[in-house]
């Protein structure tokens, strides 16, 4: 008998193709087949009529399968983030096939739990109000756990996880980037030990698969990672957390461009399954989305006070002077300066012309220990030039501070104190980041001068002294979350601060009234700004961007221009604005968008599909406009 289904490429943007086998085959199975002659993979979405048209044959059926909630949630995204089905299923880790498996009806059965013992662990003891945010977590499928730095979330995590693993359920941590993990595998090892795996981009392919083992074997019950953890093949899942819910990195930035944050939302409500989204500084979707616990204040008593110095992004005398008396009372310090590498870009003094990437259309930043210029976009380097390549007259002149010009200057300025450069130029791999934070809590080094890392909610100890530059750069950008960005910024570094003596936050900014006014008071900032966005902006709308590219600036114009006089004659839906992107050209591509602003999601869904182009990208929910 011969059998017809109906396959999802993995990976291509391709639409399901019909395929033929002589052996029946279970939804969700992983199989090799050929198209155009390259050998691919395909899921098995459903089985089918025979087509009136000739199919090929699978060749063959592989070890794995995607779960139905797995298939449902590929689906999801498929519709919502506007990629194709196979580019959504690529996003999963496919479950193996072994006895707990039943592949001819496609079901994925459970195997008996066993509670595997856990060594000695720390034991966790909640304050009364710790315990109450307990209390408010177990009674909602999604809350938003709203506490301050030091208020002792990953406590109420911890224990709202032995819970889930008491009723033989496995729980989910997800952090907005792996640079936090290494001191979050710490503390829940502690407690957890050998239950707890971390999974990241990172690993070896040998560490791949020996956490997989491990996932697949059910021996690891607490899984934690980026987010490319929430679709890993956990069986029994029973919590996801969101840890840093606020962070962007939760946002793809590549297609499909979804949400983890968002996502981890939408499995769980499929699964019926507890989520936890945690923050300081929450985004205000959320605090209007999900229900709230507030917890106040945390473990640390000692005081932390603010000056502002109204200057730009300089190394002033102010600074030094500040520097100098927090080490002089033997005290560790952090600079966050939001440009890494020297500065941000180089300006000819003759002709004013700045040293552009020649395949992006903005300025290559200098790298002064390689001797080079480099494009933070593309990776295109070339060598310093001398003289400006476009007069050939004037000298080369740099307009923005850098963290490495930083570490250079408070080098020579304090030569017996040890200065580690904290960023994705120095910190380039888990050992060097796992290192330098060591030594940092070993007091090794005085003094991190880095870039947003810094605020990636490490614990230090014992820092008397953050400085903060250059926060009227993010509070001047073109975005309507510019506030809420900046702000958050700020509190997350100064939470950095404090933990174990008095501290002082010094903050280089003209606008000292918005920042005094809120940084001690997060939620009355997003009470306001809640005001402000009020039938303009999310949560009140919904926003998509359409994105086209093409080497051909005026083929990509053209294109965006047809789909533009389409969309504005749908009523459900407004065209806020149009044109060439704010950095117009990326990787020899001219860049030309859509900003697309609706009541409902599902009316900007319709009307998108109404105009779908080859050159088109879809960013439903954007977070970054440039």
């Amino acid at each position: 008998m011969i059998y017809f289904y109906s396959l999802a490429l993995l990976g291509s943007p391709l639409e399901p193709l019909t395929y033929h086998s002589d052996i029946e085959l279970a939804v969700g199975s992983k199989v090799s087949l050929v198209l155009v002659n390259r050998e691919m993979v395909g899921i098995v979405l459903c089985r089918v009529e025979k087509p009136e048209f000739k199919t090929s044959a699978i060749i063959e059926l592989l070890s794995f399968v995607y779960s139905q909630h797995q298939i449902k949630t590929a689906q999801f995204i498929n519709e919502y983030y506007g990629c194709s089905l196979g580019e959504a299923l690529n996003l999963f880790v496919p479950f193996e096939v072994r006895e707990s498996l039943c592949p001819v009806r496609g079901e994925l059965v459970e195997p008996s739990t066993q509670r595997s013992a856990q060594g000695e662990r720390i034991a966790i003891t909640l304050s009364p109000t710790q315990s109450d945010a307990l209390d408010f977590i177990r009674s909602h499928q999604t809350s938003l756990l709203f506490g301050d730095t030091g208020a002792g979330k990953s406590e109420i995590y911890m224990k709202r996880m032995e819970e889930i693993l008491e009723i033989g359920k496995r729980c989910l941590l997800l952090l907005p980037e792996i640079s936090l993990t290494p001191q979050m595998e710490q503390r829940f090892k502690s407690h957890f030990a050998d239950a707890v795996v971390v999974w990241h981009s990172k690993m070896t392919p040998k560490n791949k698969s020996l956490t997989l083992e491990k996932i697949y074997s059910g021996e690891a019950k607490v899984i934690m990672g980026p987010r490319s953890a929430l679709f890993l093949p956990i069986m029994d899942l029973g919590l996801i957390v969101v840890d840093e819910e606020h962070d962007e990195s939760y946002k793809s930035s590549s297609r499909p461009r979804y949400n983890a944050r968002d996502m981890a939302v939408y499995i769980g409500s499929i699964l019926k399954i507890p989520v936890i989204l945690g923050s300081a500084t929450p985004s205000l979707s959320s605090y209007v989305k999900f229900p709230t616990v507030r917890v106040r204040g945390g473990y640390f008593t000692s005081k932390r006070t603010f000056v502002f110095e109204p200057s730009v992004e300089a190394l002033t005398p102010f600074l030094d002077q500040k520097l100098f008396s927090n080490f002089e009372a033997g005290h560790q310090a952090i600079v966050f300066i939001p440009t890494r590498a020297n500065f941000k870009t180089m300006v000819c003094d003759t002709c004013g012309s700045v040293v552009e990437c020649p395949f992006c259309s903005v300025g290559m930043s200098v790298h002064k220990n390689a001797r080079a210029l480099k494009c933070h976009y593309c990776n295109y380097t070339e060598v310093l030039p001398k003289k400006c390549p476009k007069c050939h007259s004037g000298e080369l002149t740099s307009n923005r501070l850098g963290t490495a010009e930083a570490v250079q200057h408070w080098s020579q300025t304090f030569p017996h104190v040890n200065i580690q450069q904290f960023d994705r130029d120095v910190i380039t791999t888990q050992n060097k980041l796992i290192k330098v934070l060591k030594a940092f809590n070993e007091r090794q080094i005085d003094l991190l001068i880095g870039t947003q890392m810094l605020s990636k909610g490490h614990d230090y100890h014992d820092i008397a002294l953050a400085v903060v530059m250059g926060i009227d750069n993010a509070l001047g950008q073109s975005d309507y979350r510019a506030r809420e960005k900046a702000l958050s910024l700020l509190i997350q570094i100064a939470g950095r601060s404090g933990r174990k003596n008095d501290s002082t936050v010094v903050v280089q900014s003209f606008n000292e009234s918005f920042f005094r006014a809120y940084v001690d008071d997060y939620e009355s900032f997003l009470k306001d700004e809640l005001k402000i966005r009020e039938g303009l902006y999310p949560p009140f709308t919904k926003l998509s961007r359409l994105m086209f590219a093409h080497k051909n600036g005026t083929k990509a114009a053209v294109e965006m221009e047809s789909v533009v006089s389409i969309l504005k004659t749908i009523p459900t839906i407004e065209v806020v604005g149009f044109g060439a992107s704010v950095i117009e050209k990326i990787a020899d591509k001219y860049r030309f968008s859509i900003l697309l602003r609706s009541q409902k999601s599902t009316d900007l869904i319709r009307a998108i599909k109404l105009v779908k182009s080859p050159m088109m990208e879809i960013d439903m929910d954007p977070l970054e406009f440039t």
